[in-house]
């Protein structure tokens, strides 16, 4: 390389600590300067910003901070704290997910993560300060100062994660995310136990069929559906004669009020069921209209939901779940969840040789390898003898 070509890298890579264009470099990072005007006093004055990993990065920066400055629209970002912009966050996203989301993002934050590190300065927080709150969290951050599960903080630190990459994509308030370089504790290995037999099943809806909801639990168990996919249904959402049920929607309860939204995957399915459930369905219309006649005026018509009140309302999904465990002790089966009857049609699917897909696709799983996830030591339990089944076809011929 002759002289005159080093002259020119020189220019293109300003030193470190002399500002070229209102960006330069310390140490590995990058910094900008702009002038901002104090609206207190009128007066332009300097207006520092660091921790770029490049130079693109801060000239980037730099031009979006010296626009806003402009308009009179500039952020100090120095003084944007954690809560701050964690409440903001929140605002922001209100309308725009599903309720019960919403609920379940202000909860992570306003209970687990504001009140810990919601004082720091949102630019000064690092991966460190993260992995300290999950810590503690991990250790003492249950009721009555009892450790909180693994689950809960991989919750909290999903819902952290995914505000903090908005401050760096969209809000460009910092640079990267701490979260993603955060230790967070060794989640346990979730594995769906299997609760019931398809005899234990038979059992605890024979008991149930005394029940004037009868046909939600053998709903529940014969197609997978969720609690709240169940709750949602309407009437016109049955082909009774085609055998299928149309899942369109979720109903659910947040801060004591029932509300209704999309499914989990905001995708609509059909579960094709059996003959025997079309003809309780039948018997629950039937039941459903003579309380209809019976509360006269009382009756309350919210849109033909197939799952009510004795006078009409939707049924609350606390009432499902609360009853549950009154007819699983009636029946004198193992202890069991509403949920586990998902668990048990799924199992059940599966270890019967019905292909992963098509059992995911039933469940309203995003894809199989959630259905693999969640259910792989069942299908390992079908694949023991897979050697052997090779090997004696192999022999036979």
């Amino acid at each position: 390389m002759n002289g005159r070509s080093a002259q020119s890298q020189r220019k293109v890579e300003p030193m470190n600590g002399r500002v070229r264009d209102g960006v330069v470099k310390r140490g590995s990072r990058w910094s900008y300067v702009i002038r901002v005007v104090d609206p207190a006093t009128g007066r332009s004055r300097p207006k520092w910003v660091g921790g770029f990993s490049s130079e693109a990065a801060a000239k980037a920066a730099r031009d979006d901070a010296r626009v806003t400055a402009r308009r009179g629209e500039y952020v100090d970002k120095d003084g944007v704290t954690v809560r701050g912009y964690l409440l903001e966050w929140l605002e922001t996203h209100a309308g725009s997910v599903k309720p019960k989301t919403l609920a379940g993002y202000r909860y992570n934050l306003e209970h687990w993560v504001i009140p810990h590190i919601g004082g720091q300065r949102l630019q000064g927080l690092r991966p460190a300060a993260i992995s300290k709150l999950y810590r503690d969290l991990a250790a003492s951050g249950g009721r009555g100062g009892r450790p909180l599960s693994a689950r809960s903080v991989e919750a909290i630190h999903r819902t952290l994660r995914k505000a903090l990459n908005d401050a760096v994509h969209v809000e460009r308030l910092i640079t990267s995310n701490p979260a993603e370089r955060a230790k967070r504790p060794r989640a346990a290995r979730r594995e769906v136990v299997r609760v019931w037999n398809v005899e234990q099943l038979g059992t605890f809806l024979a008991t149930a069929q005394t029940h004037r909801l009868y046909a939600f639990y053998r709903l529940a168990a014969y197609t997978g559906a969720r609690r709240g996919e169940l709750l949602y249904l309407r009437w016109s959402d049955l082909a009774m004669d085609e055998c299928e049920v149309t899942i369109t929607g979720s109903a659910a309860v947040v801060e004591g009020q029932r509300i209704e939204g999309t499914t989990k995957g905001d995708r609509s399915r059909v579960v094709s069921v059996d003959a025997g459930t079309v003809a309780i369905l039948r018997e629950h219309r039937a039941r459903q209209v003579a309380e209809r006649l019976k509360a006269g005026s009382l009756w309350t018509d919210t849109g033909g939901h197939v799952f009510v009140t004795e006078t009409g309302k939707p049924l609350s999904p606390d009432t499902a779940s609360q009853l549950m465990p009154k007819l699983v002790s009636t029946a004198g089966v193992p202890h069991a969840r509403l949920h586990d009857l998902r668990h048990l049609h799924a199992t059940t699917l599966l270890l019967a040789g019905v292909p992963v897909h098509v059992v995911a696709a039933r469940l309203g799983h995003a894809d199989a390898s959630v259905t693999l996830r969640v259910y792989a030591h069942v299908l390992r339990q079908d694949t023991v003898d897979i050697g052997n089944v090779f090997a004696t076809a192999v022999s036979a011929c």
